[in-house]
């Protein structure tokens, strides 16, 4: 089992990357970045578990032997790859230097690796996903069932959040709830009321206290990047997040990892890939074809997904929360589709 990482000198990348070399269904962990992943790699490299270390760094900025090295034979492509804002960035400057860099790197993945699993962890993820897939499209190997936006961390911190409101472990709300939607702001859906045990406690809160949950998962990011005086952002808990949704991934290689007892983590997935999801997308999504739902995974792909709709419970204010959402979500979608029309490859 091979998996690449893709900007794995960073301050996601390195992290992750730490938690992957721990996982012992890897036997090969390659890590790319475009600086600084030498280093990373020989450090990772002593630790005394299966997977063997490889660093991959490119020479100048037209090399592109580097990266296909690193995703050659990958089992599993992660990309945290990206740049934060910085003094003086605009949002639409951030936009177009990570929307490039996803561009390229789904350029090399359709040229090398076309039958990974691809997590693409890179914000903004409701427009970078968009991207990969367009990217996948015009190489005619775009496989719906094996592209995912991460939003994990969204779920992690509701079953935080939540658990210390109800009284409960936060591991203990895992699969009672579940999050839906996208991955910025206000298109983060949380749905709380699915399980009665969990419903019931939810139930006693004040329209205040919702409220305030429901804004708290939604803008979480903010915390940190206050608490971190704006020199940083959530990196240690994207990386956590992210390595639960790649083990995920790897161990539905071995076997499923569905349980109809729980909700399984979702993820940001093309939902006309699927039959049932041209429907869904048809009569509840107005038109939105990129939605992340609970993900049912075999052999490192979506096997099923389950429709919030007809198979959850959902309320009149969560109701409210998707129609904010869904207006979020059509302009972020249609943004990294024309990036990608716009784009030579």
């Amino acid at each position: 089992m091979k998996v690449t990482v893709c900007g794995a000198a960073g301050g996601i990348g390195q992290p992750l990357s730490l938690l992957l070399k721990t996982n012992n269904l890897i036997d090969e962990l390659a890590l790319y970045d475009i600086v600084n992943v030498f280093g990373v790699a020989a450090d990772l490299s002593h630790i005394n578990s299966n997977a063997v270390v490889t660093g991959y760094q490119p020479k100048d900025k037209s090399d592109q032997s580097a990266i296909r090295t690193a995703l050659a034979g990958s089992n599993l492509v992660i990309i945290p790859a990206g740049v934060p804002r910085k003094p003086g960035m605009t949002r639409a400057d951030l936009f177009n230097i990570n929307a490039s860099i996803i561009r390229d790197l789904t350029k090399n993945i359709a040229l090398t690796c076309p039958d990974a699993s691809i997590l693409i962890i890179s914000n903004p993820v409701n427009s970078t996903v968009p991207i990969a897939a367009e990217v996948l499209k015009k190489f005619g190997v775009f496989n719906p069932k094996k592209l995912f936006g991460v939003t994990t961390l969204d779920s992690v911190r509701a079953e935080t959040f939540l658990g210390q409101l109800i009284g409960e472990s936060p591991n203990s709300v895992k699969g009672k709830i579940s999050v839906i939607g996208g991955h910025s702001g206000d298109t983060i859906i949380p749905l709380v009321n699915i399980t009665k045990s969990i419903s019931d406690k939810v139930s006693n809160f004040s329209d205040k206290t919702y409220d305030e949950f429901i804004h708290r998962v939604q803008f979480g990011g903010d915390e940190v990047v206050k608490a971190k005086n704006g020199a940083g952002s959530a990196t240690l808990s994207m990386a956590y997040a992210g390595y639960r949704f790649a083990e995920n991934i790897l161990q539905s290689f071995f076997s499923s990892t569905f349980n109809s007892t729980y909700i399984p983590d979702s993820a940001f997935i093309y939902l006309p890939g699927f039959q049932k999801g041209e429907l869904l997308v048809s009569k509840k999504l107005n038109g939105v074809e990129f939605f992340s739902v609970p993900v049912a995974l075999k052999n490192g792909e979506v096997e099923s997904f389950v429709d919030p709709f007809e198979d959850l419970t959902i309320t009149n204010k969560e109701q409210k929360l998707i129609e904010v959402a869904l207006d979020g979500l059509k302009k972020s979608i249609d943004q990294g589709v024309s990036f990608v029309k716009g784009s030579k490859l």
